[in-house]
């Protein structure tokens, strides 16, 4: 009787009845208890220079499926080729040979990678000995059916990849690459909360913050959710020791080192600003919390300083947020001192907020976006409030108070907060700021907010820029942010510059010319003392 599938000699079809030896039964009772010692004494990977291979586990990779199997909920930052897919492939494995009626879904950014995690464990599965094989029912690129009733599924992480099914083991595979990872992760939550027995696992590589996994990290690190954290850093690697890393910065350098390798969610990503920038900022607590925690005041207003306020502002719907940068203007650097942030103000009673609190600041100068609710605002400042120091674009144009944000107002805007904060000419001191800067990044020919973030504080800093590098702001205070930053930069480029090899000065050739003409003169002397 054929007690393979389909023809394929490495795996058991369905219905067969296999007799244990007494060895087997030991055997099957110790891979039973620990995946572990399943995944070192029977599976099998590809190595890259060896080929088909028995699966040698990392002391971390052992402690990685201690984590697993003691754990509900599990989140694993690992750097870059350190093994985490293949050792989660064989855990995955694990779990539906010795756990029957379950159903295990891996769930990859892209749904060719899935597959390609799919292909990983049929590997393993042909490689394992009939007597721990449960038999197989059905197989195929996107999933496989066990005869105990355990199957193994593969998609692409969609909002509906997994909608309807009852999951036991979720897997998560580079969960920070995953586009509109927040919608995906809210439509599948309730999938594998229905149970008290359902596991999650999730592992990526660190791919800048603000993102779901780095909430979801952050969340576990801080113990403020239910997933446990596990971190695999480049020298839990065997053979990669301080000459390993030498050598790869050299190769390659020290920001891509630590975007690869380093876990570190700063610098990832194609932010605006900088990583070294961006993980040099700081966040401070604020002094007070007012108008229901909306405004966040970091310094008091002095009255002898001249201040700027940036505000974008939104339909107070809940969803995009009104606010506003206040920006002390008289110190070097200049400096945030008080922010205002809502979702839900209205764009008739935002311009009494603005008012209020520009008021409190020395009158300070109100730069507002005037784009759709911003004519709301800027009307209301200026014809009801009569408010004197609001920005007018043109004097020409009645509709033309605040700053219309087009293409060019926003190439410029960026171009200059990014030469602002990377020439530390301006400090941020609050956290929700400084985590819409590390999100802020390149969405085609522009500058938006990554997926899942919002970008309203970061568009106050964008006009902030705009304002600061043209020539209304260098009237109003005598400082020229273009020629103070280009001199800066031209000072760097000639720190830069190497060393002359050596200067002349001209008093060598002259001591050598006099001791050529003392020679020359000297020799004929000799000679006509020898003829006379």
């Amino acid at each position: 009787m054929n007690d393979t599938y389909l023809g394929n000699a490495n795996i058991k079809r369905d219905g067969v009845v296999h007799d244990f030896t007494e060895h087997q039964v030991v055997e099957y009772a110790k891979c039973l208890k620990d995946p572990g010692y399943f995944a070192s004494k029977y599976c099998k990977i590809i190595h890259v220079d060896r080929g088909l291979v028995p699966f040698e586990l990392y002391p971390y990779q052992e402690n990685m499926f201690a984590h697993f199997t003691d754990n509900r909920f599990s989140i694993v930052l690992a750097c870059r080729q350190s093994g985490k897919s293949i050792s989660s492939v064989a855990y995955l494995l694990w779990y539906a040979v010795f756990h029957p009626e379950k159903v295990i879904a891996i769930l990859a950014n892209k749904g060719a990678t899935a597959q390609e995690m799919l292909g990983r464990v049929t590997l393993m599965l042909e490689n394992l000995p009939f007597f721990l094989q449960p038999g197989c029912k059905a197989l195929n690129k996107r999933s496989i059916e066990f005869s105990n009733n355990s199957r193994i599924v593969s998609a692409a992480t969609s909002g509906s990849s997994i909608r309807g099914m009852s999951v036991n083991l979720l897997y998560l595979d580079e969960f920070a690459f995953v586009e509109n990872a927040a919608q995906f992760y809210t439509s599948t939550y309730p999938v594998i909360s229905s149970g008290n027995d359902t596991k999650v696992i999730i592992t990526s590589t660190a791919n800048g913050i603000g993102n779901q996994f780095h909430k979801i990290w952050e969340g576990a690190v801080q113990g403020v959710n239910e997933f446990k954290s596990f971190r695999v850093d480049w020298w839990d690697v065997p053979g990669r020791d301080d000459q390993w890393k030498k050598q790869t910065i050299a190769n390659t350098s020290q920001l891509q080192f630590d975007q690869e390798f380093g876990n570190t969610f700063f610098g990832t990503g194609d932010t605006l600003i900088n990583a070294e920038t961006l993980m040099s900022f700081r966040a401070k607590p604020p002094l007070r919390l007012i108008e229901g925690n909306s405004v966040w005041i970091y310094e008091e207003p002095d009255k002898s300083h001249q201040y700027v306020m940036t505000v974008d502002v939104s339909k107070g719907r809940g969803q995009d947020y009104s606010t506003f940068n206040v920006i002390d203007i008289s110190v070097r650097p200049f400096k945030q001192v008080a922010v205002y942030r809502n979702n839900l103000i209205s764009p008739l009673l935002f311009p009494n907020i603005i008012y209020k609190y520009a008021k409190v600041y020395n009158d300070a100068w109100v730069v507002v976006e005037s784009n759709d609710q911003g004519t709301l605002v800027t009307n209301g400042l200026y014809h009801e409030l009569e408010y004197e120091n609001l920005f007018i674009e043109s004097t020409v144009k009645s509709n033309r108070l605040g700053i219309e944000m087009n293409r060019k107002v926003k190439r410029i805007g960026c171009s200059g907060i990014k030469d602002l904060l990377e020439e530390l000419k301006l400090e941020i001191v609050d956290e929700n700021t400084i985590l819409e800067c590390s999100t802020f990044v390149a969405k085609g020919s522009s500058f938006e907010a990554s997926d899942g973030n919002h970008d309203d504080l970061m568009m106050n800093l964008v006009m902030f820029g705009y304002f600061a590098t043209g020539n209304y702001f260098q009237q109003l205070t005598d400082v020229d942010i273009k020629s103070m930053l280009f001199d800066q930069q031209m000072k760097q480029i000639e720190d830069n510059v190497l060393p002359f090899g050596f200067i002349d000065d001209g008093v060598a050739a002259v001591e050598e010319q006099d001791a050529r003409d003392e020679w020359q003169t000297k020799k004929p002397f000799e000679e006509w003392g020898s003829i006379y």
